[in-house]
């Protein structure tokens, strides 16, 4: 059975006063996919135990299956538990409390090289690619150097009212690390694929990225 790592952010606050966490939604939207796939999916966060949600994912018009996803956030799995061994993709889902924990994880770093070096599934929406930035290969280079990537915009963000609050902007320090950065217009649906690495812009981009990441597995 094809098995998926999806890991999530511990981090639920940008300052105090201002909750913060995972979008449910790029959460919800692309385990889903993976289950009607038939895939077993396995939740993973750097601590384990409760994944924050961040509040402003969620209002009245939130689908019912959106909020049962929940369930999924409460106990995850420690992510020194992890063996890349056991998975065939790993896929990082957004949220600004990704900013925070997932580029200070080394375990999360060493799970990367691992997956990508194997020729697994490396793949990321919106600010999930935070979780690559840090990543580098076995030969010291960094992970995204040279390849094609798309997460969260700096155009984006400065529609948020957080960019003072957080501790980079996604595109920029995506650019610094010599990614080729390839961004669609705000709020549209775009994703960049190259070779095993999969990633996607924004919210709505999140079930394209999950269709890219079964068709990847089904060749």
């Amino acid at each position: 059975m094809t098995k998926i790592l999806m890991v999530v952010t511990n981090h639920s606050e940008i300052k105090p006063g201002k909750a913060t966490g995972i979008w449910l939604s790029e959460f919800a939207e692309a385990y889903e996919a993976f289950e009607r796939q038939g895939y077993e999916v396995v939740v993973s966060s750097p601590l384990g135990g409760k994944s924050s949600v961040d509040p402003n994912s969620i209002d009245v018009n939130t689908p019912v299956e959106i909020l049962n996803s929940q369930k999924h956030l409460l106990n995850t799995v420690p992510l020194d538990e992890i063996s890349v061994s056991q998975f065939d993709a790993i896929f990082l889902p957004g949220g600004h409390g990704t900013m925070y924990d997932l580029p200070n994880s080394s375990k999360l770093q060493q799970l990367l090289q691992q997956f990508y070096e194997s020729n697994k599934v490396v793949s990321a929406v919106c600010h999930g690619p935070a979780g690559l930035v840090s990543a580098t290969l076995s030969n010291g280079n960094p992970l995204i150097a040279g390849k094609r990537v798309n997460a969260f915009t700096n155009h984006e963000e400065s529609q948020t009212g957080l960019v003072s609050d957080l501790p980079f902007l996604l595109e920029s320090k995506i650019r610094e690390l010599g990614a080729i950065f390839v961004a669609a217009p705000n709020w549209t649906s775009h994703v960049e694929i190259d070779g095993n690495l999969i990633t996607g812009q924004n919210p709505q981009s999140t079930l394209a990225v999950a269709d890219a990441v079964i068709k990847h597995l089904s060749h």
